[in-house]
């Protein structure tokens, strides 16, 4: 068996780039070894031993570059390299997939790698996985712990990699001054014998049983115990369509946001004094279509010194109201719908980026359409003024929750962050 293939020929350039996308992210990580798939994911650049150079080496003796993202529910490792070099690029990552047998000395040091950017995650970042993880309880971020990641052996390693790094679950994506016909040969040639171990026995214990913390009644539910923050304020999470099986609302909500960001909120500010800071963030970490469903919009509210919580978030409800009941005027959804066609339009022009886009459409979104590089901008021009309204008023009624964000010191912010476990 071979991984599904999807070659672009883009001819001229001189380059080409690979992604390799795989069905594991956080959400699959074992209980009690939260981080696993972002272990995997380091260790899937092995280092080599004597005279044999290890994988980022070799693709630098190439002329090329590459690197990897775990995400909730998928890992992508990306290569962009002289287009000429790509016989030599896919028989690399083939080698990396039939050899992975990491070492304990090996998964001591990587782990110790990943710890530290665990460590670094700024507190935006975790407040992120925090929201998302009460919205849609079960939900895993891809960082991990510090503490459970300590625990993970090479052994445990290895099972998760036999578990879900397997043809079936994965998309190869080549993008480039390339021929479509001559790489699918050089694939199959390189892939065909990607055979993976006898999969792993199942987890003696899944994922914990979901926690009914977020609503779906039009009413946002009350906040959980304070979050340390850089400042006080307040996180508003609301549940975004699913792009899989409501793609209209999906990039309607998108565009909504992008209002909200550009015009709404900003007028928030100027009417009251009791939020003197406002943002909205649509889409996993701010990337939307990034990842599968659940997915996330994430309001932050900085709180002036003597509002309250409720009445935060009553003025973001009132604000999100404005929009459910009446549609924007023209003049405010045109420069919003440019600016987001006009990034996609800048990301396309990366070829890293479109192979990373076409494995994610392949792996994360099959058979829908609109998920592509090229057609997405035309997906958010057709968005209609009475499309965002509805947005907001699915927004509104979609499951939410809220977080009150307190000040704190730096030394009790990092503490939060290595303990916690979203």
């Amino acid at each position: 068996m071979t991984v599904p293939l999807t070659v672009e020929e883009v001819p001229g350039r001189g380059l080409v780039a690979v992604a390799l996308t795989v069905r594991a992210g956080g959400d699959d990580d074992p209980p009690g070894r939260h981080g696993t798939a972002h272990l995997v994911e380091h260790l899937m650049f092995p280092r080599g031993a004597g005279d044999d150079s290890g994988h980022v080496a070799l693709v630098e003796e190439a002329g090329g570059m590459c690197n990897a993202e775990t995400h909730r529910d998928h890992t992508v490792f990306h290569t962009v390299a002289p287009a000429d070099a790509l016989p030599g690029i896919l028989a690399l990552e083939a080698r990396r997939l039939r050899r992975f047998a990491p070492a304990p000395a090996t998964v001591r040091s990587e782990n110790a790698v990943v710890a530290e950017e665990i460590r670094a995650a700024d507190a935006g970042t975790r407040l992120w996985d925090t929201v998302l993880a009460a919205v849609h309880p079960g939900a895993r971020d891809a960082y991990g712990t510090v503490a459970e990641l300590r625990e993970v052996t090479a052994a445990q390693a290895a099972a998760f990699f036999r578990r879900h790094y397997r043809p079936e679950r994965a998309v190869l994506t080549v993008v480039g001054d390339v021929d479509a016909g001559r790489t699918a040969e050089l694939v199959a040639r390189e892939f065909d014998g990607w055979a993976p171990l006898p999969d792993a026995a199942p987890d003696p214990a899944g994922h914990p049983a979901p926690v009914p913390s977020a609503r779906g009644d039009g009413a946002t539910a009350r906040p959980e115990a304070p979050v340390p923050y850089h400042r006080d304020g307040v996180a508003i999470g609301h549940a975004l369509a699913d792009p899989r099986r409501d793609q209209g609302t999906y990039f309607a909500q998108a565009v909504l946001c992008e209002v909200l960001r550009r015009s709404r909120l900003p007028g928030l500010l100027t009417r009251s004094a009791g939020v003197d800071a406002a943002t909205v963030r649509c889409g996993y970490q701010g990337q939307w279509l990034a990842s599968a469903a659940p997915d996330l919009a994430l309001v932050l509210l900085g709180r002036a010194p003597g509002t309250g919580t409720d009445e935060a978030v009553a003025l973001w409800r009132d604000t999100l109201g404005e929009l459910a009941a009446a549609p924007p005027a023209e003049e405010e959804l045109r420069p919003a719908v440019a600016v987001l066609r006009a990034a996609c339009h800048r990301q396309a022009d990366s070829l890293a980026a479109r192979a990373v886009t076409h494995g994610r459409g392949a792996l994360l979104f099959p058979g829908v359409d609109g998920t592509g590089p090229d057609t997405i901008p035309g997906r958010l021009a057709a968005v209609t003024a009475t499309e965002v309204s509805a947005a907001a008023r699915a927004l509104l009624t979609a499951p939410s929750t809220v977080r009150t964000l307190e000040r704190a010191t730096e030394r009790a912010t990092e503490s939060a962050t290595e303990r916690a476990t979203p």
